[in-house]
């Protein structure tokens, strides 16, 4: 499947490694860079680039270890900083001196506040981010359950799924195919892209690194429940709490201004989300689950309510948008909505930056 009318195809090389992109708009355009999840591409954005107004330049590339750009390991002690160093590498080989505009879906929610923490941004959007105390065995306030970070990391990935994707795995018949896994998880249960445009969403998944250097990463043993702790390679240790926070968000001075996009259906980034070890305990899907005070499920989207109230307290703009009903994408399954929101948080944040900088 070719790309919309207007949206083209880039490769280039950086300081630190070759990246692809989709790109629209003009090359002095204000540039927005929208970082996609784990297990995904840039061209998961390009559905939106077509409608978007000539002001903006729409860079949506492929982060390391997922589509086309060049397979180097994730180091997961850095948590998301890979990705967001990566990033910072893309726009400055662009030649673009301005601060940017960020839009990070889920672990992109990551990568975008740890390029915030580090160097000046226009903006922040995130899509059902990943909690902001990373992925898997921690309490409401970001502490371990376990001291190790058992319960997070490389060893919590699917097998099934990770077979899957390593086969080029194309059909319906298993419920661990991507096909499946994106119609179940990605979005909501009830939404159902076009029948071309979902084979090739099916055929980037299928670009992803296997092993443990890409998905889902080295396991290390842990004699703690459920018997595994973060390794220090690949993409699901660089989600776990061990490596990953992003909570010094609050800290950023001056502080962008934020927009939160979160589906009310998400069954991925939740209070108690189907892909936590502490749910997946809970609900005896995982055996041996030690109870609830010691490892109970984490309570994701309030973790993310609480860093955005903080961030607003300390002197920064939130703008919090649900959308009843939407999945983990309310991007995809909810575009025409997410679309008109987020572009009028643009223009709002551009309009701050002027009257700033006046």
């Amino acid at each position: 499947m070719n790309p919309p009318p207007g949206v083209h195809s880039r490769t280039i090389r950086t300081s630190r490694l070759n990246m692809h992109f989709m790109e629209s708009g003009p090359s002095d355009g204000i540039p927005v860079l929208m970082i996609h999840g784990n297990l995904s591409t840039g061209r998961f954005y390009e559905h939106l680039m077509p409608g978007a107004s000539d002001r903006y330049r729409i860079i949506a590339p492929d982060m390391r270890g997922f589509g086309d750009t060049e397979q180097l390991p994730i180091d997961a002690t850095r948590g998301l900083r890979d990705w967001a160093d990566d990033t910072y590498s893309l726009v400055q080989a662009l030649g673009i001196t301005q601060p940017v505009h960020l839009v990070g879906w889920s672990t992109g929610g990551a990568a975008i506040a740890n390029y915030a923490v580090d160097r000046p941004v226009a903006s922040l959007t995130f899509i059902d981010p990943v909690s902001p105390y990373g992925f898997g065995g921690v309490r409401l306030d970001g502490t371990p359950c376990f001291p190790d970070y058992a319960g997070s990391g490389g060893g919590t990935g699917s097998p099934d799924f990770t077979k899957t994707i390593a086969e080029h795995d194309t059909s319906a018949d298993s419920p661990f195919s991507p096909r499946n896994v994106i119609n179940s998880s990605y979005w909501a249960a009830t939404h159902r892209e076009p029948k071309e445009r979902e084979d090739m969403l099916v055929e980037e998944v299928l670009k992803s690194v296997t092993g443990d250097d890409g998905y889902p990463g080295d396991v290390t043993p842990s004699p703690n429940w459920p018997g595994v702790a973060p390794g220090t390679r690949g993409i699901l240790n660089a989600l776990s709490p061990k490596y990953c926070n992003w909570a010094d968000i609050v800290d950023i001075d001056p502080k962008p201004p934020i927009l939160w996009t979160h589906g009310t259906a998400d069954i991925v980034v939740a209070d108690g989300s189907a892909w936590e070890m502490g749910t997946l305990g809970k609900m005896g899907v995982v055996p041996g689950w030690p109870g609830e005070e010691a490892f109970p499920p984490q309570p994701m989207v309030t973790q993310i309510r609480n860093v955005c109230e903080g961030y607003r307290a300390a002197g920064g703009r939130v703008q919090i948008e649900m959308f009843v009903g939407s999945g983990h994408g309310p991007v995809v399954d909810a575009a025409e909505r997410w679309s008109e929101i987020f572009f009028a948080f643009l223009a709002s944040a551009d309009v701050k930056a002027v009257r700033s900088s006046a």
